[in-house]
């Protein structure tokens, strides 16, 4: 194993084995991170249909939050049953039959790294990822001599990360 002699080895080291070890679950967050950005469109989401039974009576709103399904609206209301884009319910039997567009399994739950509540059983692993990543963002300003032209350089390029960060954050 690396012997660590000061703080610049200890970052070093640490960074190394840390990135070996997070590599596979960057890998994990990246793709999953670009598959969000798409979460309003259909990308890679086959229809899948439903029908099931739920509480009888549920207002619009109720409705939508028992299916899932969100900005739910009833488009026509004939007798008993509520017809919406994605299908009907019967406010008398409680039977609903719709459908949704949904990511594969696999990719289903490779999002939910990124929607994970403290109550989940994710929350570790994503408070985890959270502060490795920013020891990253501090350890590699021990990865060169602070007087190097490329240290220089990598504060200019952090400085510029920065800056067009917030301007996005902005727009």
């Amino acid at each position: 194993m690396d012997k660590i002699k000061d703080t610049r080895s200890f970052m070093r080291i640490t960074h190394r084995y840390l990135g070996y070890f997070l590599a596979g679950i960057m890998a994990i967050y990246a793709l999953s991170g670009v598959l969000l950005v798409y979460r309003d469109t259909d990308f890679l989401k086959k229809e899948k249909k439903y029908d099931k039974v739920i509480d009888k009576n549920l207002s619009e709103k109720e409705l939508g939050k028992e299916l899932k399904i969100k900005n739910l609206e009833v488009e026509k209301t004939e007798g008993s049953i509520l017809t919406f884009k994605q299908g009907t319910y019967n406010t008398e039997t409680g039977e609903a039959k719709y459908s949704k567009k949904e990511l594969p399994f696999v990719l289903d739950k490779m999002t939910k790294l990124h929607k994970a509540q403290s109550k989940d059983t994710l929350s570790p692993l994503n408070t985890f990822f959270g502060i490795s990543l920013f020891f990253f963002v501090i350890s590699s300003f021990w990865m060169f001599n602070p007087k190097s032209k490329i240290f220089k350089r990598g504060i200019i390029f952090t400085i510029i990360g920065i800056v067009v960060s917030i301007i996005l954050l902005f727009i």
